[in-house]
């Protein structure tokens, strides 16, 4: 099975960022309406998402988050060796 193309960095970045802000937006709804369902299902669905995202950064890219680090499962410590995520070649600015 051919595996898919490696992904565009900035545009997983950005993507990242929508949908943590989404989840933080949604965190704000439900501290006022916390039996909400649809809300509680929709953030269900955000965090799963994230999290699918976060281990496609990590597999191409390196680790995002320190909390992605225990999936590593390595014997070293190399959170700080690898780019930062703003180090990213090319374009820099908005997401296009």
């Amino acid at each position: 099975m051919l595996e898919k193309s490696h992904p565009c960095q900035k545009d997983l970045l950005c993507r990242i960022n929508e949908v943590s802000f989404a989840i933080n937006d949604m965190l704000l709804y439900l501290d006022t309406h916390p039996c909400d369902q649809r809300a509680l299902d929709d953030i269900h669905q955000w965090v799963e998402e994230r999290q699918k995202l976060l281990e496609t950064y990590a597999k191409y890219f390196g680790f995002l988050t320190i909390d992605s680090t225990a999936d590593s499962g390595g014997d070293s410590w190399t959170w700080v060796t690898q780019p930062w995520p703003w180090e990213i070649p090319g374009k820099k600015g908005r997401c296009q």
